[in-house]
């Protein structure tokens, strides 16, 4: 059971969401991208309520959940030329060369779902969301399953997202992730939040 969660995120802010396992990250991610109704209150994104069948906010925000969703049929290039065109990416190609490019995946972009590594996978899903236009990102893990340097990599797109405005909110169980993008870091357990605050002085209690 998540128990009352009041959050509100400021337009641009990165929010980082950390706790064990089952302590309702991902129960409240969910809700956030209107996957889950609430049992009570309200979520809202830009003052209306939250709505996955709304069109108008599907186009604004962005999801990288925990599941590896690819279109089996398509290469890692067709799947982002899918997007790109998909969402009226501007100079979708060359969008679309630099994504392949900043996720380690040029030498892959050939390569169908199924003859890449689950890290590479990844990559791929976190290459979708980030080449979409978007106002707020919503991350579940999105570190799992990436190695050192692609973690790292992350790190930097996640921090550009922000820079260029961006509002993000992400679950993760790396502190080094969480100190390098986020703004705030809200500390869960058993669905309450037990510690907020600025990421430094979080993660030192």
């Amino acid at each position: 059971m998540l128990w009352p969660v009041d959050l509100e995120l400021a337009r641009g802010e990165a929010v980082a969401l950390l706790g064990h396992n089952g302590s309702g990250k991902s129960t409240l991610l969910r809700l956030a991208a209107g996957r889950d109704r609430p049992t009570a209150g309200l979520v809202r994104f830009d003052g209306a309520p939250m709505d996955e069948d709304d069109p108008t906010v599907r186009a604004r925000v962005a999801v990288v959940g925990d599941a590896l969703a690819c279109y089996p049929d398509l290469t890692a290039r067709q799947h982002l030329e899918l997007v790109a065109v998909g969402h009226g990416v501007p100079d979708g190609e060359a969008a679309v060369d630099a994504a392949l490019t900043a996720h380690g995946l040029v030498g892959r972009a050939e390569a169908l779902p199924t003859e890449l590594s689950s890290g590479q996978l990844q990559e791929l899903l976190l290459a979708a969301a980030l080449l979409r236009p978007h106002d707020l990102l919503l991350l579940d893990e999105p570190e799992q399953r990436l190695d050192p340097a692609a973690r790292e990599r992350l790190a930097g797109a996640l921090a550009a997202r922000r820079s260029a405005g961006a509002t993000l909110l992400f679950a993760t169980h790396h502190r080094e992730l969480a100190r390098a993008v986020a703004d705030r870091v809200l500390l869960l357990d058993n669905g309450h939040v037990v510690a907020e605050g600025a990421p430094e002085r979080v993660l030192a209690e």
